[in-house]
């Protein structure tokens, strides 16, 4: 089988369909990929490392206000169709998936007009504009929340949960937390921003670690690599003066360190909450004010209602409250086993094969 899959911009969208692949592969070795994407987006840098066959297209997304350069959003779209149709019938695929972005929109439409089965697939709450847009060419839709049915076409639809459930769900527990010398046996929490990190996570941080010099608990925070040289120099102070907080850049191994931890503290996006999940972790869900239709917040609250997170608005976010919210969780061990026990009940530990099913039915 030949899969080609289109979609980028966030780790949000690359990683699930990195999973979905590797999970194909490991079943069917023979399977042949062309992973599609831009020169901007994260996955010219994530889909090559991970030994992916990686093309581009020249494409970008619409402005919400008006502006010329939404013309210029509409000749390259065209010009990048044509790309994408060469691209299609040089590699010959049986079925093109999109994982959104604005990329997928150009080659799951150029797709279609070649007659090549297609599916999309949503990872929020809240669908992003292509996929909207694609909805009403593809043949099928694949979806990681139950809520956002209702935004597709009935009979289109089918619920699979975000691919990379999946590969998380089969990690094990290993002394991974060695590595940034932390105790194994400690209560952890994991503290992230999102793939490029969050400036106001990062102000708070800096805020709290004061009062995480007190705790009998361990943090490992992930800044993000472009806010670590900001505040450096206090991020040293703070390791050097404390032996239960460590802090780095960036995590490779990010699924590995969750399945090692106790609670995670983070945005409401759509590949945090599925591995957060499938693992049964309790978690902080911080969203954030500066998604499109505020499609976090939407996550999170999905969570919040079956008792699995707790949330805090991102202008409500200090080191006070931070500190406040994870003494909550982790300091009560019966609270935590009823959020982690929530949280595993919403996961989806074979969303790689659902997807896959659909896959083949449309293929065959």
């Amino acid at each position: 089988m030949k899969i080609m899959i289109a979609g980028g911009g966030t780790g949000g969208h690359i990683y699930p369909a990195l999973s979905f692949l590797k999970f194909v592969q490991k079943l069917k070795p023979k399977t042949q990929a062309l992973y599609v994407g831009t020169k901007k987006g994260l996955e010219s840098k994530i889909v090559p490392e991970a030994g992916v066959p990686f093309k581009t297209i020249k494409v970008q997304g619409f402005r919400r206000s008006l502006t010329w350069k939404n013309l210029q959003t509409i000749y390259l779209f065209l010009e990048s169709v044509k790309q994408s149709k060469i691209l299609i019938k040089n590699f010959k695929p049986d079925i093109v998936l999109g994982m959104g972005g604005y990329v997928a929109g150009s080659v799951l439409y150029a797709a279609v007009k070649l007659n090549v089965p297609t599916v999309i697939h949503e990872q929020n709450s809240v669908p992003g504009i292509t996929n909207k847009v694609l909805n009403y060419y593809v043949d099928k839709v694949a979806i990681s929340f139950r809520c956002v049915e209702r935004s597709f076409s009935k009979g289109k639809v089918v619920f699979t949960g975000n691919p990379r459930a999946q590969e998380v769900a089969d990690i094990g527990k290993s002394d991974i937390l060695k590595m940034y010398d932390l105790d194994p046996r400690c209560l952890t929490v994991v503290i992230f921003g999102g793939s490029r990190g969050a400036l106001k996570i990062n102000q708070a941080l800096v805020e709290a670690l004061p009062r995480f010099a007190e705790k009998n608990y361990q943090v490992l925070y992930v800044s993000g690599e472009r806010y670590y040289e900001e505040f450096q120099e206090k991020f040293q102070q703070a390791e050097m003066q404390m032996k239960n907080i460590r802090i780095v850049p960036y995590i490779k191994q990010m699924a590995e360190v969750l399945a090692n931890v106790d609670l995670m503290v983070g945005r409401a996006g759509a590949t945090s909450i599925a591995e957060m999940t499938s693992l049964g972790l309790p978690g902080i869900l911080i969203p954030s004010p500066f998604v499109t239709s505020d499609h976090q917040t939407k996550n999170a609250q999905s969570l919040v209602n079956v008792g699995a997170v707790k949330k805090i608005a991102d202008q409500d976010l200090n080191g006070e409250s931070l500190v406040a919210a994870i003494d909550g969780i982790l300091l009560n061990s019966k609270l935590c086993k009823q959020m982690a026990a929530a949280s595993k009940g919403e996961g989806v530990p074979d969303a790689a094969q659902r997807l896959l099913d659909i896959v083949e039915k449309l293929v065959k």
